[in-house]
């Protein structure tokens, strides 16, 4: 599973990134993202400071090679996908479209890479 391996440095990345931006610089990340949008400054934090938490896990499936738990990542990212469409189905806020870009695209690679990887086992 060493491409799925991998594959999950481009989640770790994000997630620590764009964690940290939105933690130290949050409307400045904000709008960067194509937020159309004025959030509380604060509710960004928090979501920074959720993303570096899930940066912290990530990193440690990576490192320990937790493979049991890399179709996890792909279960949770496939529900956070479905939550960002309908988010900006919602608020038409491009913030989320380009949110689920993001995380669509790590979806795929790590998808492509799972499978490929498990059908050659």
């Amino acid at each position: 599973m060493h491409r799925t391996r991998l594959s999950l440095w481009y989640v770790a990345g994000y997630l620590w990134f764009g964690g940290v931006a939105l933690l130290f610089a949050p409307n400045f990340a904000a709008r960067l993202l194509l937020s159309n949008t004025d959030y509380p400054a604060v509710m960004l934090q928090a979501a920074g400071m959720f993303m570096v938490g899930l940066g912290i896990l990530v990193v440690q499936i990576i490192r320990l090679n937790v493979s049991a738990l890399y179709p996890a990542t792909l279960v949770a990212r496939l529900f956070i996908c479905a939550c960002l469409l309908y988010f900006y189905v919602a608020t038409g806020n491009l913030l989320f479209l380009v949110l689920f870009g993001i995380v669509a695209l790590g979806v795929l690679v790590t998808g492509a890479s799972y499978l490929s990887e498990r059908a050659a086992r």
